[in-house]
């Protein structure tokens, strides 16, 4: 009986390595869910409410919105803010911004309010609004920049008058399910927390005052919530090596029998300006492209000095609806700390785990390159980058001057697999072996213990 049942325990211990390996394989396709983001990891926009005032039947509040994302900024048409009341509060007026609906105000005589419903939406007012009609930081078109980049212009706010709620700190309700678009979903916004209420010093310095009342929310972005595919992927060449890595096939979803609708669009298609939309539909079209992708990121390796070398970055719009204005890319190498030089791009180092200096942003230069263009033939920018050589680290082999990482406009971009990488010439050819044919033969090897 032992001699039977050593075989079936060890093809069973074989069997379960293989079940637990296919599952650690299966893992790494996937996208995390979750909001965190290790290059950002306190990012977040909050919503601060400050009740600043009592009136009759209410209070009136300025809600502010703060984008402590350090590379996540809201483009148009902007964000959207909503929320449900606690009570059966209204909103007698607005300034610096507007609820998209007034609602069912029949039950109001003489004095209507600017919304009646219970879970208003609002939106920020358009730049050239009347001066009486704005307040500090509103009238941007919703657009809300990040906070490395501009953080002048990463704060939006607006004043709300509200009424048929409390009257004091005990009687008022806080708002229930907040919730920021931007202007897609990607935000999740927690529970509204009331806090100390905020001090503001007045402009000549002498003087503090403070809010009644103050309750914040928190918002987190998830790229996965906000689109199912990726955004943008990376292509990769070099000086020492004719091959072109191009981005991943399908990195951003394939061409199928949809793309016959209107999913893409073929770079010498005739109808191509007939198939741009309005300027309120900003749902990608993309060039018909192997990769699919609605930007494209190439890293070149370009020049090799004694102490220094030199790369080249080349950002592609291949969307026919969308000008990214204000772009940004986060870029994870080891050689950031010896970043000498960007040539035509705008450059901050960021430092997500401490000390650690590894991970660059960069963006264009105000009314120069800081509007990438729809695709076409002007819909690319680019820079070289100059890094100093750490004699201690640098090499150009294993694929070691390639980025570890880039985001293009907070959105993790698809990179090519490391084994796909260019390689130094005399380390010799490469032999790879599928990855298909790797598990085809594990689990062929698996079969063959168990029946043996």
């Amino acid at each position: 009986m032992g001699f039977l049942l050593t075989p079936t325990i060890q093809s069973f211990s074989i069997a379960s390595s293989g079940i637990l390996f296919l599952i650690l394989l299966a893992c790494t396709f996937f996208t995390s869910t979750e909001a965190y983001d290790a290059l950002d990891p306190h990012g977040n926009i909050t919503i601060k409410w400050d009740i600043m005032s009592w009136t009759p039947d209410g209070y009136v509040a300025v809600v502010t919105m703060h984008n402590f994302q350090q590379y996540r900024h809201i483009a148009a048409p902007g964000w959207s803010m909503g929320w449900t009341w606690a009570k059966k509060e209204v909103i007698w007026s607005m300034t610096g911004g507007q609820t998209t609906e007034q609602g069912d105000c029949s039950k109001f005589k003489g004095n209507i309010p600017h919304c009646c419903k219970k879970d208003p939406t609002v939106v920020d007012l358009m730049p050239g609004t009347p001066y009486n009609q704005q307040v500090a930081n509103c009238c941007k078109g919703g657009v809300l920049s990040s906070w490395v980049q501009d953080p002048v212009n990463s704060v939006a706010s607006f004043q709300v008058s509200v009424g048929r709620g409390g009257t004091t700190n005990k009687t008022v309700k806080v708002p229930k399910n907040f919730t920021l678009k931007a202007p897609g979903p990607g935000y999740t916004c927690g529970r509204a927390k009331i806090v100390r209420p905020s001090l503001f010093i007045q402009a000549d310095k002498r003087r503090t005052t403070q809010a009644l009342m103050t309750w914040n929310v928190t918002c987190t972005y998830s790229q996965f919530l906000a689109q199912k595919t990726p955004t943008c992927c990376v292509s990769l060449s070099s000086f020492y090596n004719d091959t072109i890595v191009p981005c991943p096939t399908c990195a951003c979803g394939c061409q199928t029998k949809s793309s016959q609708r209107g999913s893409c669009v073929e770079a010498d298609s005739p109808h191509i300006q007939s198939v741009v939309p309005t300027k309120n539909n900003f749902a990608p079209l993309v060039q018909c492209t192997r990769h699919m992708c609605p930007i494209r990121i190439h890293w070149h390796v370009k020049l090799n000095y004694k102490e220094y070398w030199r790369v080249k970055v080349t950002i592609t719009n291949f969307n026919y609806r969308m000008n990214y204005s204000d772009w940004n890319m986060v870029v994870q190498h080891p050689n950031f700390d010896n970043l000498t030089q960007s040539f035509s791009f705008n450059y901050k180092p960021l430092t997500p785990y401490g000390d650690i200096n590894d991970t660059g942003m960069l963006w264009g230069v105000k009314f120069y390159n800081d509007l990438l263009m729809q695709a076409g033939h002007v819909g690319n920018v680019q820079s070289e980058l100059l890094f100093r050589k750490d004699t201690s680290t640098f090499t150009f082999d294993k694929g070691w001057a390639f980025p570890r990482r880039i985001y293009f406009n907070g959105d993790n971009c698809v990179m090519p697999p490391p084994d796909a990488y260019p390689w130094l010439p005399n380390t010799g050819s490469r032999k790879t072996v599928p990855l298909l044919a790797l598990i085809m033969a594990f689990l062929v090897t698996l079969v063959f213990y168990a029946y043996a």
